[in-house]
């Protein structure tokens, strides 16, 4: 899978600090591999459960991958966090689950 072109979304309870705080992250992340997403939006969990199918990958905090389940089971990429805010968890999350070599 290539990480280009792909469109991200990460999700937190509310919709707006954390999930603006891990856009940025995420952003960082892209930018150090050379990536160029399609499109990286944050919203709250209620707008991510029912917009999941439009995108390649959902970040959330661990604790709430289990809202995206039919989303994964149609292909969509669901990466739970331990540590939002990590630049570093988010690189290796993408690794394991195959975004980036």
């Amino acid at each position: 899978m290539s990480a280009n072109n792909l469109k991200f979304m990460v999700c937190c309870a509310n919709g707006a600090g954390s999930s603006l705080m891990m856009k940025m992250t995420l952003q960082k992340v892209l930018d150090k591999l050379g990536i160029k997403p399609m499109t990286i939006h944050h919203c709250a969990l209620s707008e991510g459960k029912s917009a999941s199918l439009q995108y390649d990958v959902v970040f959330c905090a661990q604790n709430f991958t289990n809202m995206f389940k039919d989303a994964e089971k149609k292909g969509v990429k669901i990466i739970g966090l331990r540590n939002i805010m990590s630049a570093k968890e988010i690189e290796e999350k993408m690794a394991e689950h195959g975004i980036i070599a």
